[in-house]
């Protein structure tokens, strides 16, 4: 399999059959010249998500009883997935799902992973953020700046890609099960010395979410408080190993 695009979703009932066809027509180029293959992990929804990602033809729908977060989602999706570059993506698809050829072709061309950037100078936002969540990146932005948590990548940005390896790494390393993953993905792809592009996105901020900007924020600075706590102590690998 060529390429495995894994879609975390909580309580997505209404929209989850629509990214699953969206996102079938945009890889069809890719499923004729290698396979493509679309992952549902259903966080523990009550709404019916998963049968309506069955119904929609998901390749692959696991689900979980209880809702155990992004982070243990996103790992689950690189279990079950068999292709040789995984990527993850938003269920309201924020980032047009065309997008996800352009990190396959940065991966396919020698990159461990490809990660979207919004504050790439070529980026575009369809529709502006909520000075909310605005404020909300800058602190997260901040804190792990002052925690030294990689390089100033865009951390929250839901558009991301591994190659097999690099993905087989992150699934033994990382701990974190909610939105701080990103946070941590990235900090040990910096650690184990992989080599990360950024490229360009086209972003639309949708007002529909099942994130809580201010209590999923101070989760996710303590969690990078934790992630600190954890490299100082020694618990994470420093290197990949061939």
């Amino acid at each position: 399999m060529r390429f495995s695009v894994i879609v975390p979703a909580y309580c997505e009932a209404g929209r989850i059959g629509d990214t699953v066809t969206a996102l079938r027509a945009a890889l069809a180029g890719v499923d004729a010249s290698g396979g493509a293959e679309i992952l549902v992990v259903d966080d523990g929804s009550d709404d019916g998500t998963a049968g309506a990602a069955r119904a929609a033809g998901a390749d692959v729908v696991v689900e979980f009883g209880v809702n155990r977060g992004k982070g243990e989602a996103v790992r689950a999706g690189i279990r079950a997935s068999s292709g040789e570059v995984v990527a993850f993506t938003d269920a309201d698809l924020a980032y047009g799902p065309n997008q996800l050829v352009g990190l396959l072709d940065e991966v396919e061309r020698g990159a461990d992973m490809a990660v979207g950037d919004r504050r790439h100078p070529d980026s575009v936002a369809v529709t502006a953020p909520s000075g909310l969540r605005r404020a909300g990146s800058l602190v997260v932005g901040l804190m792990r700046g002052m925690l030294r948590l990689g390089r100033g990548r865009d951390t929250q940005c839901g558009l991301k890609a591994f190659s097999r390896q690099a993905a087989a790494a992150v699934l033994d390393a990382s701990v974190m099960d909610r939105f701080s993953f990103d946070v941590e993905v990235l900090f040990l792809a910096d650690r184990l010395g992989m080599e990360v592009r950024q490229v360009p996105v086209e972003v639309v901020n949708s007002d529909v979410s099942s994130v809580r900007v201010v209590s999923d924020g101070w989760e996710l600075v303590l969690d990078m408080g934790r992630i600190r706590a954890r490299a100082l102590l020694g618990r994470y690998p420093n290197r990949l190993q061939s």
